[in-house]
C-alpha cells in the first residue's frame, strides 16, 4: 500500500471510532490497493496449485517409468539366464582354507571365464595353469555358472599351507 496512507495495511479499519470513513487517508486508493493485492494472492494460489499438480504428475510418471525399467531389467535377466555363456571346465574339489575356498569358489561351479581364458580359446588345463602362474598374488576375475546363474568371483592365486596356488581341482568339460 502507498506509504502516504499512514501505515494502513490489509487489515486496519477504514472507519473511525464512530463508524465514519477516515478522513486522514485516501479511501479509494487504499481499497484499490487491497483489491489488487487480494487478486495477486489468488493468482499466486492458483499458480502454486498448478505447480503442485504438475509435480505430482511428474513424480507419478517417474515412478511408472522406474517400475517399467525394473520389469524390463528383470525380463532381460531372465532371457540372459536362458542364454548362459559356454562353460569349458568344472570345479570338482575345493580345499577348506585355500585361496579358492576364501574367494567363494564352490564344488560344481562351471567355469565360463578364468582370467583371459574362455570357451573360445581354451585348449587344455595348461591354459589355466599358465594364467594362475602369471597371476600369483594378483586378483583374477573368474566367472562361473552356479545353479543356473552367472556368478563373478575374485580369486587371488597365492602360496598357502596346501599344495598349488589355488587349492581346488578343475576338470575340463567334455563337449
Amino acid at each position: 500500500l502507498p506509504s502516504q496512507q499512514k501505515g494502513v495495511g490489509m487489515h486496519e479499519p477504514l472507519v473511525d471510532a464512530e463508524g465514519f470513513p477516515r478522513s486522514d487517508i485516501d479511501l479509494y486508493q487504499v481499497r484499490t490497493a487491497r483489491h489488487n493485492i487480494i487478486c495477486l494472492q489468488n493468482d499466486h494460489k492458483a499458480l502454486m496449485k498448478q505447480v503442485e499438480e504438475a509435480l505430482h504428475k511428474l513424480h507419478a510418471r517417474e515412478k511408472e517409468k522406474h517400475a517399467k525399467d525394473e520389469a524390463e531389467a528383470l525380463a532381460e535377466a531372465m532371457s540372459q539366464s536362458q542364454s548362459l555363456p559356454q562353460a569349458f571346465a568344472k570345479v570338482n574339489t575345493v580345499t577348506p582354507g585355500s585361496p579358492a575356498s576364501v574367494s567363494g569358489l564352490q564344488v560344481d561351479d562351471e567355469i565360463v571365464e578364468f582370467g583371459s581364458v574362455n570357451a573360445n580359446n581354451f585348449q587344455n588345463l595348461q591354459n589355466i595353469a599358465t594364467v594362475v602362474q602369471h597371476s600369483e598374488g594378483r586378483p583374477l576375475s573368474v566367472t562361473v555358472i552356479r545353479g543356473g546363474r552367472r556368478v563373478h568371483v575374485g580369486l587371488t592365486p597365492k602360496r598357502w599351507a596346501g599344495k598349488g596356488l589355488l587349492g581346488c581341482n578343475i576338470i575340463p568339460l567334455q563337449r
